[in-house]
């Protein structure tokens, strides 16, 4: 069986829609998927079971970006093809059925899942390999709980306070999490590293994990985390699908916070007051990662 399955150009939504790539996977065990998304979430499926190939599109002007993904793609007869980007490719693609995204009222895992008929809607997951578990293993302690700070966005208005990181991270090494190492995780490229220098220049014996690793090596660093707390971002999706009690704080995009919430098996938000993110608190957040720990104990 052949599926074409074109997802995101970023690594959140990319994120998201691995818990449907999942259930194919496990439907359609010999299935090989050929996977079309934008070079920032390529990192996402690239220990993905079952993948043949990865298709790059590069956005162009006038969308010509689709057409160079139907040249691609158009000598071959499909037997399913997969469209989270909801665009008019599939109807101009030789295919036996088609699944479109079209959107609808829910969470954004619910949603893609809706396109498939999918229910209960499956949770994204992360894929990792043993040698980006034996780099994590390399990197973060063994012998003490790991707080994991994904300092960035792709919008700055979306980023937390580095002071209040700073102290969320004294109150959680007071309390729930005792002797509690910090990690700074962040994106490749001069713009993550400047986002995230005021949060390391606060937290100066950090493990600075901005930009150095590749997305698998990033999710295994994650999984081996006791908590992660970030920003609304690709890196929140990731530490939320890959099992990690996971909170991502939420102001600027709360309009936005039932449909793109963190969704994991251990994932929650934390909340402000108001639409910035200076409306969000300490003591919000605080109370939030409190919550998940006990959750999870």
């Amino acid at each position: 069986m052949r599926i074409l399955f074109v997802s995101s150009n970023r690594i959140g939504d990319a994120v998201i829609t691995c818990g449907v790539l999942d259930h194919l996977i496990r439907i359609y065990p010999n299935a090989r998927i050929t996977i079309a998304c934008g070079p920032a979430a390529q990192g996402v499926f690239a220990r993905m079971p079952n993948r043949d190939r990865t298709i790059l599109v590069v956005k162009h002007k006038n969308d010509s970006h689709w057409l160079k993904l139907w040249w691609a793609t158009v000598t071959t007869v499909w037997d399913l093809v997969v469209d989270m980007r909801g665009s008019l490719l599939v109807y101009v693609l030789p295919a036996k059925r088609r699944a479109v995204r079209r959107r609808v009222p829910g969470r954004m895992f619910e949603q893609y899942a809706h396109i498939l008929g999918i229910t209960p809607a499956p949770l994204p997951v992360v894929w990792t390999a043993p040698e980006d578990r034996a780099k994590a293993a390399s990197i973060l302690p063994a012998d003490r709980p790991v707080i994991a700070f994904g300092a960035t966005a792709n919008w700055a208005p979306k980023v937390w306070p580095a002071e209040r990181f700073a102290a969320l991270y004294e109150r959680l090494r007071a309390g729930p999490l005792p002797n509690a190492a910090v990690a700074v995780f962040a994106g490749p490229g001069e713009a993550e590293r400047a986002m995230a220098a005021p949060l390391l220049a606060a937290l100066p014996g950090a493990i600075d994990l901005c930009g150095t690793l590749a997305l698998p090596e990033v999710a295994a660093c994650i999984q081996r985390c006791a908590l992660y707390i970030g920003n609304d971002s690709g890196l929140m999706h990731l530490a939320a699908a890959s099992g990690t009690p996971t909170i991502g704080l939420c102001g600027t995009t709360i309009d936005r916070a039932v449909e793109m919430a963190p969704a994991g098996l251990h994932a929650a938000w934390a909340l402000a007051d108001g639409t910035t993110m200076d409306s969000l608190s300490v003591e919000t957040a605080y109370a939030a990662c409190v919550r998940m720990l006990a959750s999870v104990s």
